[in-house]
């Protein structure tokens, strides 16, 4: 039983539930615009905003499609796409390409081993960054050096693994708040 607190109406139980199950619904986009903005301060490495971008778009697009729509996503390119100064829409793009084939996969996915999510996933960072690659050499008319697609690839394959670690932690902690409820 709840001690009532005389003078203060307590808020209904409905609109807690609703407030935590949209917080919920808003983390995964929020930590990776967070992660996005951390990545392309100081650093002063271009390549490492998509870097923390990908995994975590392919992560809860796998694990938790309906905490990663289509339009956070849209948004989290666009950021990213201005974070690191490439042409307008490629980064949109790349990442809306990997969400709709990791939310096509998902079913397989989401059943595998970490092992086999990983190697699936380099193979969405070299798709992405052989993507970004085109785009860019569109949008130039002209052919850029491959070195920084490749390094591009590499970082983000390589970094997948300790974000799946954080966000694998995370997606379990939200699974266990939802079923308190």
């Amino acid at each position: 039983m709840r001690p009532e607190v005389v003078g203060r109406r307590q808020p209904s139980p409905g609109l807690l539930r609703r407030a935590e199950a949209w917080a919920r619904a808003v983390l995964p986009t929020l930590c990776a615009m967070l992660a996005m903005v951390v990545a392309g301060g100081p650093t002063g490495v271009a390549a490492l905003v998509p870097a923390v971008t990908l995994p975590q778009v392919v992560f809860w697009s796998i694990f938790r499609p309906g905490a990663m729509p289509a339009a956070a996503v849209f948004l989290l390119g666009l950021l990213q796409d201005l974070l690191t100064l490439a042409p307008l829409g490629t980064g949109v793009l790349t990442l809306l390409v990997a969400h709709g084939l990791a939310l096509a996969s998902r079913r397989v996915l989401a059943r595998q081993s970490f092992l086999a999510v990983w190697l699936a996933f380099c193979v969405f960072a070299a798709g992405a960054a052989a993507l970004g690659y085109l785009l860019t050499a569109l949008m130039a008319l002209a052919l850029p050096p491959p070195a920084p697609a490749i390094y591009q690839a590499a970082l983000t394959a390589g970094l997948y693994p300790a974000f799946a670690f954080l966000l694998g932690r995370l997606h379990a902690m939200m699974l266990r708040a939802e079923e308190a409820e």
